[in-house]
């Protein structure tokens, strides 16, 4: 199994500590100190994650997340600036999947990419996203290797994107407010208004729904929140 991260910080005193503390939990940490360099890395490797400070030479990290994010659905973790609540909700925006805000202890960085490689890479044994496969109508979701297709065409969608939609496919019918879908698939506590949270539905629904003017997976309860089609399951 690959067991290898990378950092994209130019505070090479915070690389070093990662390297340190990932190597304690049995992960390889590879580093650039800039968006370039960060960048031919990723393209280079296939990484478990990828950790991306949004301050770096050359090009920003919201730049170096949004190119990751053309081609790769690698989990990412955004180090953001103290306090700065828009640079948050425009990384996860982006298809970010967790951030850390600095000043942070490396206890707390080390601990997140821990819990995020594992949830990833099927090292936590529960859960539903361990369910090896759903069978939906013209959708299925490889839970096992982390893939869903489209009749039978391989849909690219980010981590998140795809642990939202298995979240919905296990829940089908039960309608769950914007909130509870927050704190159920980023497993923190509420962080998005409401609006952040009906955009990144709305891009889930462009890459599943036969029309995603009218959704038939992700269904709106108008007033309350969402709930998965009881329709679509075989």
């Amino acid at each position: 199994m690959n067991n290898e991260i990378l950092v994209i910080d130019d505070d090479k005193d915070v690389c070093a500590l990662v390297q340190k503390y990932a190597e304690q939990e049995g992960l390889h940490a590879d580093v650039a100190y800039t968006g370039v360099s960060g960048l031919k890395k990723a393209s280079e490797k296939e990484y478990q994650l990828i950790v991306i400070d949004i301050i770096l030479p050359e090009i920003d990290g919201f730049s170096v997340l949004s190119e990751i994010r053309k081609t790769s659905s690698v989990p990412i973790l955004m180090l953001t600036a103290k306090d700065e609540e828009h640079d948050k909700v425009k990384g996860l925006r982006d298809g970010a999947d967790d951030y850390l805000t600095k000043p942070f202890s490396i206890n707390e960085l080390t601990a997140r990419i821990v819990s995020l490689v594992r949830r990833y890479t099927q090292l936590n044994q529960s859960g539903y996203l361990h369910q090896p496969s759903i069978e939906l109508k013209e959708l299925t979701i490889d839970v096992e290797n982390r893939i869903a297709y489209l009749n039978n065409e391989a849909v690219e969608l980010t981590a998140k994107e795809l642990d939202m939609l298995i979240f919905f496919a296990n829940n089908p019918g039960r309608i769950f407010t914007k909130k509870q879908i927050y704190t159920q698939v980023w497993e923190d506590d509420y962080a998005f208004d409401d609006s952040n949270i009906m955009s990144f539905i709305s891009k889930l629904r462009k890459k599943i729904e036969p029309d995603a003017n009218a959704p038939f997976y992700i269904q709106t309860v108008r007033g309350v929140g969402y709930r998965f089609n009881k329709e679509a399951v075989l």
